[in-house]
C-alpha cells in the first residue's frame, strides 16, 4: 500500500471549504468525522492507499479520529467554520472527495452514524464492546479497504445487470 499524502486536518478542511454554504449547508463535527471516514475508506478501496496515517477509532457514534475530535470539540453539535486556508489536493483525490460529498454529504449526520454502524469495519472493531460503552478500538485499514472494495464490486455488478 502506498504511503499517505495528507493529514486528517487537510481532508477535513477540504470538506469544510467545499460544502455549499451559500445553499445553507453546513457541517457538524459528527458529520465531518463521517465524511473524512468515507474519504479514507474509498481511497483505500480505489487507490489502494490511505489519505492519512491516523487510524479511526470505533466510538459510540461511529468512526472518529481523535485529532479531529480535539480540534472541533468546542463546537459541540454546532456548525463548523470554514478554515482560513483551503488545502491543495491532487485532482484524483479531490474528484473522489467531491463524489463523497455528493453521495454522503446530503445525508443527515445521524443517518451517516447509522450507516457506519451497519458496516463491517466498525462492527469488527466494536466486537464485544457494549453499544453505549466508550472505546478507542482501532478500525483496521485493511479491513476498510477490503470491505469497500467488495462494496465497489457489488455496485459494478448491479450496474451491469441494470
Amino acid at each position: 500500500m502506498d504511503a499517505p499524502r495528507y493529514t486528517p486536518d487537510q481532508i477535513a478542511d477540504w470538506f469544510l471549504c467545499n460544502i455549499d454554504a451559500d445553499a445553507g449547508d453546513s457541517l457538524t463535527h459528527l458529520k465531518l468525522q463521517k465524511l473524512v471516514y468515507y474519504a479514507q475508506a474509498w481511497s483505500l478501496a480505489i487507490f489502494n492507499r490511505p489519505l492519512f496515517a491516523e487510524d479511526f477509532e470505533a466510538w459510540v457514534h461511529g468512526p472518529a479520529l481523535y485529532s479531529l475530535y480535539q480540534k472541533y470539540t468546542d463546537y459541540s453539535w454546532g456548525a463548523l467554520p470554514e478554515p482560513d486556508n483551503c488545502p491543495a489536493i491532487e485532482k484524483n483525490v479531490a474528484d473522489l472527495m467531491r463524489d463523497i460529498l455528493e453521495l454522503y454529504g446530503t445525508l443527515p449526520a445521524k443517518k451517516l452514524e447509522a450507516l457506519t454502524h451497519s458496516e463491517f469495519p466498525w462492527i469488527e472493531a466494536r466486537a464485544g464492546i457494549p453499544p453505549d460503552a466508550r472505546s478507542s478500538a482501532k478500525i483496521n485499514k485493511e479491513t476498510m479497504r477490503h470491505f469497500y472494495l467488495q462494496e465497489l464490486e457489488a455496485a459494478k455488478n448491479r450496474a451491469e445487470v441494470s
